[in-house]
Protein backbone atom coordinates (compact mmCIF):
# COMPACT_ATOMS: atom_id res chain seq x y z
CA UNK A 1 0.00 0.00 0.00
CA UNK A 2 3.25 2.38 0.82
CA UNK A 3 4.37 1.75 -2.34
CA UNK A 4 1.02 2.62 -4.05
CA UNK A 5 0.58 5.70 -2.27
CA UNK A 6 4.08 6.81 -3.29
CA UNK A 7 3.52 6.41 -6.68
CA UNK A 8 0.34 7.77 -7.32
CA UNK A 9 0.61 10.89 -4.51
CA UNK A 10 2.33 12.73 -7.58
CA UNK A 11 -0.07 12.09 -10.13
CA UNK A 12 -3.08 13.40 -7.62
CA UNK A 13 -0.54 16.15 -6.31
CA UNK A 14 -0.15 18.18 -10.03
CA UNK A 15 -3.87 17.47 -10.58
CA UNK A 16 -4.34 19.46 -6.86
CA UNK A 17 -1.72 21.30 -8.32
CA UNK A 18 -3.71 22.79 -11.96
CA UNK A 19 -6.46 23.27 -9.74
CA UNK A 20 -5.01 25.87 -7.60
CA UNK A 21 -2.93 27.46 -10.63
CA UNK A 22 -6.46 28.53 -12.20
CA UNK A 23 -7.56 29.44 -9.33
CA UNK A 24 -5.08 31.82 -8.49
CA UNK A 25 -4.92 33.17 -12.41
CA UNK A 26 -1.80 32.19 -13.01
CA UNK A 27 -0.31 32.21 -14.89
CA UNK A 28 -2.96 33.87 -16.98
CA UNK A 29 -7.02 33.15 -18.28
CA UNK A 30 -5.66 32.03 -21.44
CA UNK A 31 -2.84 29.66 -20.63
CA UNK A 32 -4.85 26.76 -19.37
CA UNK A 33 -7.15 25.96 -22.77
CA UNK A 34 -4.51 26.38 -24.73
CA UNK A 35 -2.09 23.84 -22.66
CA UNK A 36 -4.76 21.42 -22.81
CA UNK A 37 -4.84 21.67 -26.06
CA UNK A 38 -1.21 21.62 -26.65
CA UNK A 39 -0.90 18.72 -24.58
CA UNK A 40 -4.02 17.15 -26.34
CA UNK A 41 -2.55 17.54 -29.97
CA UNK A 42 1.23 17.71 -29.89
CA UNK A 43 2.75 16.37 -26.29
CA UNK A 44 0.94 12.60 -25.65
CA UNK A 45 0.68 11.51 -29.54
CA UNK A 46 4.14 12.54 -29.01
CA UNK A 47 4.63 10.10 -25.93
CA UNK A 48 2.32 7.30 -27.26
CA UNK A 49 4.17 6.88 -30.73
CA UNK A 50 7.61 7.28 -28.40
CA UNK A 51 6.88 4.54 -25.50
CA UNK A 52 4.67 2.20 -28.18
CA UNK A 53 7.27 2.57 -30.93
CA UNK A 54 10.27 1.44 -28.30
CA UNK A 55 8.03 -1.59 -26.42
CA UNK A 56 8.73 -5.20 -27.25
CA UNK A 57 5.13 -6.74 -26.64
CA UNK A 58 4.34 -9.79 -28.18
CA UNK A 59 1.74 -10.11 -30.64
CA UNK A 60 -0.68 -11.79 -28.39
CA UNK A 61 -0.42 -9.10 -26.06
CA UNK A 62 -2.34 -6.82 -28.55
CA UNK A 63 -5.28 -9.48 -28.84
CA UNK A 64 -5.92 -9.83 -25.21
CA UNK A 65 -5.80 -6.29 -24.21
CA UNK A 66 -8.43 -6.19 -26.49
CA UNK A 67 -10.69 -8.86 -25.88
CA UNK A 68 -10.42 -7.79 -21.96
CA UNK A 69 -11.45 -4.95 -22.85
CA UNK A 70 -14.43 -5.22 -24.78
CA UNK A 71 -15.72 -7.62 -22.19
CA UNK A 72 -15.00 -4.80 -19.63
CA UNK A 73 -17.43 -2.67 -21.29
CA UNK A 74 -20.25 -4.89 -22.46
CA UNK A 75 -20.37 -6.21 -18.76
CA UNK A 76 -20.49 -2.44 -17.13
CA UNK A 77 -23.15 -1.38 -19.89
CA UNK A 78 -25.04 -4.55 -19.31
CA UNK A 79 -24.67 -3.04 -15.41
CA UNK A 80 -25.87 0.33 -16.33
CA UNK A 81 -28.95 -0.63 -18.38
CA UNK A 82 -30.30 -2.98 -15.09
CA UNK A 83 -29.60 0.55 -12.80
CA UNK A 84 -32.02 2.63 -15.59
CA UNK A 85 -34.65 -0.41 -15.01
CA UNK A 86 -34.62 0.13 -11.38
CA UNK A 87 -34.30 4.23 -10.79
CA UNK A 88 -35.80 5.20 -14.20
CA UNK A 89 -33.90 8.55 -14.40
CA UNK A 90 -34.80 11.03 -16.93
CA UNK A 91 -32.77 10.76 -20.15
CA UNK A 92 -30.19 13.76 -19.51
CA UNK A 93 -29.28 12.10 -15.90
CA UNK A 94 -29.01 8.95 -17.17
CA UNK A 95 -26.57 9.93 -19.60
CA UNK A 96 -24.65 11.15 -17.38
CA UNK A 97 -24.93 8.50 -14.67
CA UNK A 98 -23.86 6.37 -17.82
CA UNK A 99 -20.93 8.16 -18.51
CA UNK A 100 -19.40 9.07 -15.53
CA UNK A 101 -19.74 4.98 -14.90
CA UNK A 102 -17.62 3.69 -17.48
CA UNK A 103 -15.36 6.09 -19.42
CA UNK A 104 -12.16 7.03 -18.25
CA UNK A 105 -9.59 9.96 -17.90
CA UNK A 106 -6.55 8.60 -20.02
CA UNK A 107 -4.28 11.23 -18.98
CA UNK A 108 -4.83 10.07 -15.28
CA UNK A 109 -4.36 6.42 -16.93
CA UNK A 110 -0.95 7.47 -18.94
CA UNK A 111 0.57 8.88 -15.95
CA UNK A 112 -0.08 6.18 -13.29
CA UNK A 113 0.69 3.30 -15.43
CA UNK A 114 3.75 4.83 -16.40
CA UNK A 115 4.70 5.83 -12.49
CA UNK A 116 2.98 2.25 -11.02
CA UNK A 117 4.26 -0.33 -14.18
CA UNK A 118 7.09 1.49 -16.40
CA UNK A 119 7.12 1.47 -19.74
CA UNK A 120 6.29 -2.27 -20.69
CA UNK A 121 2.80 -0.78 -18.47
CA UNK A 122 2.72 2.47 -20.29
CA UNK A 123 2.58 0.67 -23.64
CA UNK A 124 -0.09 -1.75 -22.63
CA UNK A 125 -2.24 1.33 -21.18
CA UNK A 126 -1.17 2.65 -24.61
CA UNK A 127 -3.22 -0.17 -26.14
CA UNK A 128 -5.84 0.32 -24.03
CA UNK A 129 -6.28 3.93 -24.75
CA UNK A 130 -6.65 3.38 -28.34
CA UNK A 131 -9.28 0.35 -28.14
CA UNK A 132 -11.07 2.43 -25.48
CA UNK A 133 -11.37 5.47 -26.87
CA UNK A 134 -13.34 4.88 -29.92
CA UNK A 135 -15.33 2.22 -28.46
CA UNK A 136 -16.51 4.64 -25.81
CA UNK A 137 -17.47 7.59 -28.12
CA UNK A 138 -19.60 4.76 -30.28
CA UNK A 139 -21.62 3.35 -27.14
CA UNK A 140 -21.88 7.18 -25.29
CA UNK A 141 -23.45 8.72 -28.64
CA UNK A 142 -25.75 5.31 -29.21
CA UNK A 143 -26.85 5.90 -25.45
CA UNK A 144 -27.69 9.50 -26.16
CA UNK A 145 -29.28 9.13 -29.39
CA UNK A 146 -31.93 6.92 -27.31
CA UNK A 147 -31.91 8.19 -23.92
CA UNK A 148 -31.04 11.88 -24.51
CA UNK A 149 -30.88 12.94 -28.18
CA UNK A 150 -32.40 16.29 -28.87
CA UNK A 151 -33.14 16.25 -32.86
CA UNK A 152 -31.38 13.38 -33.42
CA UNK A 153 -27.50 12.92 -33.47
CA UNK A 154 -25.35 12.58 -36.39
CA UNK A 155 -23.53 9.74 -36.64
CA UNK A 156 -20.99 10.78 -39.76
CA UNK A 157 -19.32 14.20 -37.54
CA UNK A 158 -18.73 12.05 -34.38
CA UNK A 159 -17.22 9.01 -36.73
CA UNK A 160 -15.00 12.01 -38.24
CA UNK A 161 -13.68 12.98 -34.73
CA UNK A 162 -13.08 9.65 -33.72
CA UNK A 163 -10.69 8.60 -36.69
CA UNK A 164 -8.81 12.21 -36.45
CA UNK A 165 -8.65 11.48 -32.55
CA UNK A 166 -5.17 12.60 -31.80
CA UNK A 167 -5.04 9.67 -28.98
CA UNK A 168 -5.99 7.14 -30.99
CA UNK A 169 -3.70 8.32 -33.95
CA UNK A 170 -0.52 8.13 -31.93
CA UNK A 171 -1.68 4.87 -30.24
CA UNK A 172 -1.78 3.23 -33.59
CA UNK A 173 1.62 4.86 -35.39
CA UNK A 174 3.14 3.73 -31.91
CA UNK A 175 2.08 0.01 -32.72
CA UNK A 176 2.92 0.08 -36.35
CA UNK A 177 6.56 1.08 -35.23
CA UNK A 178 6.93 -1.68 -32.71
CA UNK A 179 5.10 -4.64 -34.43
CA UNK A 180 7.74 -3.58 -37.39
CA UNK A 181 10.51 -2.96 -35.28
CA UNK A 182 11.11 0.38 -36.74
CA UNK A 183 13.28 2.00 -34.32
CA UNK A 184 13.73 5.55 -33.62
CA UNK A 185 16.78 7.93 -35.22
CA UNK A 186 18.57 9.47 -32.39
CA UNK A 187 17.87 12.74 -33.68
CA UNK A 188 14.31 12.10 -33.81
CA UNK A 189 14.06 10.25 -30.02
CA UNK A 190 15.91 13.27 -28.87
CA UNK A 191 12.97 15.42 -29.93
CA UNK A 192 10.39 12.99 -28.79
CA UNK A 193 12.09 11.81 -25.33
CA UNK A 194 11.33 15.50 -23.46
CA UNK A 195 8.00 15.86 -25.23
CA UNK A 196 7.46 12.54 -23.69
CA UNK A 197 8.69 13.91 -20.60
CA UNK A 198 7.01 17.10 -20.19
CA UNK A 199 3.41 15.01 -21.45
CA UNK A 200 2.28 13.59 -18.39
CA UNK A 201 2.86 16.75 -15.73
CA UNK A 202 1.06 19.28 -17.81
CA UNK A 203 -1.77 17.23 -18.46
CA UNK A 204 -2.44 16.14 -15.50
CA UNK A 205 -2.32 20.01 -14.07
CA UNK A 206 -4.79 20.72 -16.94
CA UNK A 207 -7.12 17.74 -15.48
CA UNK A 208 -6.94 19.68 -12.34
CA UNK A 209 -7.74 22.85 -13.81
CA UNK A 210 -10.34 21.96 -15.69
CA UNK A 211 -11.90 20.51 -11.94
CA UNK A 212 -15.66 22.21 -10.99
CA UNK A 213 -15.70 21.84 -7.36
CA UNK A 214 -18.76 23.84 -7.37
CA UNK A 215 -20.61 21.55 -8.53
CA UNK A 216 -20.37 19.07 -6.02
CA UNK A 217 -23.05 21.15 -3.86
CA UNK A 218 -25.85 19.23 -3.23
CA UNK A 219 -24.65 15.63 -4.54
CA UNK A 220 -27.39 13.57 -5.39
CA UNK A 221 -28.18 9.79 -5.70
CA UNK A 222 -26.79 9.98 -9.79
CA UNK A 223 -24.01 11.12 -7.99
CA UNK A 224 -23.06 8.45 -5.80
CA UNK A 225 -24.96 5.89 -8.38
CA UNK A 226 -22.01 6.48 -10.85
CA UNK A 227 -19.46 7.25 -8.58
CA UNK A 228 -19.66 3.76 -6.70
CA UNK A 229 -20.08 2.07 -10.24
CA UNK A 230 -16.97 3.28 -11.65
CA UNK A 231 -13.97 3.53 -8.50
CA UNK A 232 -15.38 0.57 -7.04
CA UNK A 233 -17.54 -1.46 -8.78
CA UNK A 234 -16.00 -1.33 -12.26
CA UNK A 235 -12.39 -2.62 -10.84
CA UNK A 236 -14.19 -5.55 -9.18
CA UNK A 237 -15.79 -6.36 -12.10
CA UNK A 238 -12.47 -6.19 -14.06
CA UNK A 239 -11.01 -8.64 -11.76
CA UNK A 240 -13.60 -11.03 -12.05
CA UNK A 241 -13.66 -11.45 -15.70
CA UNK A 242 -9.82 -11.31 -16.40
CA UNK A 243 -10.03 -14.56 -14.29
CA UNK A 244 -12.45 -15.87 -16.70
CA UNK A 245 -10.36 -15.45 -19.34
CA UNK A 246 -7.25 -16.69 -17.58
CA UNK A 247 -5.52 -13.12 -17.41
CA UNK A 248 -3.10 -12.13 -15.26
CA UNK A 249 0.33 -10.95 -14.73
CA UNK A 250 1.12 -6.51 -15.75
CA UNK A 251 -2.01 -7.06 -17.89
CA UNK A 252 -4.50 -7.52 -15.27
CA UNK A 253 -2.87 -4.67 -13.29
CA UNK A 254 -3.34 -2.66 -16.21
CA UNK A 255 -6.69 -3.50 -16.51
CA UNK A 256 -7.59 -3.05 -13.42
CA UNK A 257 -6.25 0.48 -13.06
CA UNK A 258 -8.17 1.80 -15.77
CA UNK A 259 -11.25 0.37 -14.28
CA UNK A 260 -10.55 2.19 -11.02
CA UNK A 261 -9.54 5.65 -12.55
CA UNK A 262 -12.50 8.21 -12.18
CA UNK A 263 -14.06 9.38 -15.42
CA UNK A 264 -13.26 10.94 -18.66
CA UNK A 265 -13.06 15.14 -18.21
CA UNK A 266 -14.38 15.43 -21.66
CA UNK A 267 -17.81 13.67 -20.72
CA UNK A 268 -18.66 17.39 -19.89
CA UNK A 269 -18.52 18.18 -23.33
CA UNK A 270 -20.27 15.91 -24.81
CA UNK A 271 -23.01 15.95 -22.16
CA UNK A 272 -23.30 19.62 -22.49
CA UNK A 273 -23.39 19.13 -26.58
CA UNK A 274 -25.85 16.11 -26.83
CA UNK A 275 -28.61 16.85 -24.03
CA UNK A 276 -27.31 15.54 -21.48
CA UNK A 277 -27.13 16.90 -17.47
CA UNK A 278 -24.03 19.07 -18.33
CA UNK A 279 -23.64 20.46 -14.29
CA UNK A 280 -24.37 16.96 -13.11
CA UNK A 281 -21.96 15.49 -15.37
CA UNK A 282 -18.85 17.94 -14.04
CA UNK A 283 -20.00 16.99 -10.26
CA UNK A 284 -19.88 13.28 -11.39
CA UNK A 285 -16.04 14.26 -12.78
CA UNK A 286 -14.90 16.55 -9.72
CA UNK A 287 -16.14 14.11 -7.32
CA UNK A 288 -14.55 11.23 -8.61
CA UNK A 289 -11.07 12.77 -9.47
CA UNK A 290 -11.40 13.89 -5.72
CA UNK A 291 -12.04 10.55 -4.54
CA UNK A 292 -10.43 8.32 -6.37
CA UNK A 293 -7.13 9.57 -4.27
CA UNK A 294 -8.31 7.10 -1.74
CA UNK A 295 -10.60 4.74 -3.84
CA UNK A 296 -7.25 3.80 -5.94
CA UNK A 297 -4.76 2.97 -3.55
CA UNK A 298 -7.60 0.48 -2.13
CA UNK A 299 -8.70 -0.65 -5.15
CA UNK A 300 -4.81 -1.88 -6.35
CA UNK A 301 -4.14 -3.34 -3.15
CA UNK A 302 -7.06 -5.38 -3.08
CA UNK A 303 -6.70 -6.78 -6.36
CA UNK A 304 -3.21 -6.90 -7.45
Amino acid sequence: MSVLIEALVPVFGLIVMGYLLKRWNFPGEGFWPLAERLTYYVLFPAMLIFKLGNAQLAPSAYLEVAVLIMAMLAAMTVVLVICQFVWRWQGAVYSSVFQGAIRFNSYVALAASGLLLGDTGISLMAIAVAVMVPTLNVICIVMFALVAGQGGVKLKPVLFAVATNPLIIGSLVGVIWSFFRIGFHPIVAGMLSPLSELALPLGLMTVGAGLQLKALRGASVPFLVATALKLVAFPLMTAGLALLLGIDGLMLQVAILVAALPTASSAYILARQLGGDAPLMAGIISGQTLLATVTIPLMLALLW
